[in-house]
């Protein structure tokens, strides 16, 4: 007696079940002849009928692959569906998209949502299979026919005016887009690269946000591999600071601390955000357009140049110390965005409380009779050895001289030097490359004569390092 053979299940692609659609809507054809027609159950026939909206709003929103016969729901949905957004925007400023920049986005989309997420290359297949996003190698794309502009949002700011006796100075915050040139070289006028760096601190100092670093690289080499959740600074592709993402995620924080704070802002910055969020922990006090008083102390913004210049002096000596080691104008060329975030979190982090106290109360950003006299040493480092003050000063104050042409430009690799990865990305780093380092720089340590304080400063990121390597 022969086996029955198991019947074939015959599935139907998004395409052919519009076709379904239009059969029995167009024609007198019954579900079953419908069936018999495209070789496939009644059942089946009659699933497509119940998720007829669905279908048709899935073949109407023109990102679907038409093709797929399967759609099966993404566990981070709300992940996809950002990083799809942040999809398009990148396609309407014809930004050059790769893989690992859109891996990069995801991961940061995801710290963002709170969102324990890893994305993989097999999740990025999948998502572009799911959002009918092009394969290939990298292309530049071109932008879509420009979106009809959103209605206007109410925004919370039209409500009773507030001012900032009605806050308690903690509760006061001012922020400041600060240019800088992140890799100038005193006495040279060769490599001047901008970003715009965002500040924002409370009025006691108590509280620095995180910073936010913004440059026109959309996806810099030196990102390659950097998990964003390591760094104590952002970085976001475009000179522009987003200001109604920031807004959104410090309306965020205030809320899960369940306070309400006012933000001091330029009237300009007021006047030129767009698409503001309703921002329900954090009400904006847009200075006088005629007014001098910065949103955040001068003095502040001077202090955290004064100490990233100072940071980044050592660096360039400490590259020439070496043996044959570089010019000073190439010192500075190999300083990389990736090494500004770093340079640009420590500087911020040495700004001191006293001056930030001080400041605030002088500029009357606030309450406040008699401010202290704060101490201008405090404001600036050191001066660096083979420097004047008068020299130093002027160095800090680099990017006030003239108006800069300049932006972030592409970072490359030093000449005779290629890459061995995917993309011409040098390799990671391994677990025993970093002990190996942790191994050679105590070495070093113990033939220079190092500080028992240093040494201490040593075993705590060995421990620290070691703990990582045994996850």
């Amino acid at each position: 007696m022969e086996l029955c053979s198991k019947k074939k299940l015959h599935a139907l692609s998004l395409a052919e079940k519009i076709q379904v659609l239009e059969l029995l809507d167009e024609s007198k054809m019954s579900q079953s002849e419908v069936a018999r027609r495209f070789q496939v159950s009644q059942p089946q026939i009659s699933r497509i009928c119940k998720n007829k909206e669905k279908l048709l709003a899935d073949w109407c929103s023109g990102t679907a692959n038409r093709e797929r016969k399967r759609k099966r729901e993404s566990k981070y949905s709300g992940i996809d569906e950002a990083l799809l957004c942040w999809y398009h925007i990148a396609r309407a400023k014809a930004w050059d998209v790769t893989g690992p920049m859109l891996l990069h986005k995801a991961k940061e989309l995801a710290d963002i949502m709170g969102q324990d997420f890893v994305p993989s290359i097999g999740w990025l297949v999948r998502w572009k299979r799911r959002n009918n996003v092009g394969f290939g190698a990298r292309h530049v794309l071109v932008p879509p026919l420009p979106p009809e502009p959103p209605p206007p949002a109410p925004t919370p700011q039209a409500q009773l005016p507030l001012s900032l006796k009605d806050f308690s100075p903690e509760d006061i915050f001012g922020c400041a887009e600060v240019p800088l040139l992140y890799r100038a070289v005193p006495g040279r006028v060769g490599t001047r690269d901008r970003v715009q760096v965002l500040l924002c601190a409370n009025s006691r100092g108590t509280e620095k946000r995180r910073v936010l670093v913004s440059g026109l690289q959309a996806a810099p080499r030196c990102f390659f591999g950097v998990s964003s959740e390591a760094l104590l600074a952002s970085y976001h592709p475009d000179l522009v600071i987003p200001w109604s993402e920031w807004l959104a995620q410090f309306d965020r924080d205030m809320g899960q601390q369940g306070r309400q704070v006012a933000l001091l802002l330029a009237a300009r910055v007021v006047e030129e955000l767009v698409g503001l969020p309703r921002l329900c922990h954090v009400r904006l006090l847009p200075l006088s357009a005629a007014s001098t008083t910065p949103s955040l102390p001068s003095s502040v913004v001077r202090a955290f140049k004064a100490h990233y210049r100072h940071r980044l002096l050592g660096k360039l000596a400490a590259a020439q110390s070496e043996r044959a080691g570089p010019s000073l104008a190439a010192a500075g060329a190999a300083i990389t965005v990736l090494d500004a975030l770093h340079m640009a979190a420590a500087a911020w982090a040495k700004v001191p409380l006293q001056l930030i106290v001080s400041s605030f109360v002088q500029e009357g950003l606030a309450p406040g009779t008699t401010p202290p006299d704060p101490d201008k040493a405090s404001e600036m480092p050191p001066v660096p050895g083979g420097l004047s003050l008068e020299e130093f000063s002027r160095f800090v104050d680099l990017e006030g001289e003239e108006a800069m042409s300049g932006v972030c430009k592409e970072e490359v690799s030093p000449e005779g030097e290629e890459g061995h990865g995917e993309d011409g990305f040098e390799p990671l780093p391994t677990k025993a490359d970093a002990l190996r380092a942790l191994s050679t720089l105590r070495r070093w340590f113990e033939c220079n004569g190092t500080s028992p304080e240093l040494f201490e400063n040593f075993y705590a990121c060995e421990e620290g390092v070691e703990r990582l390597c045994c996850l």
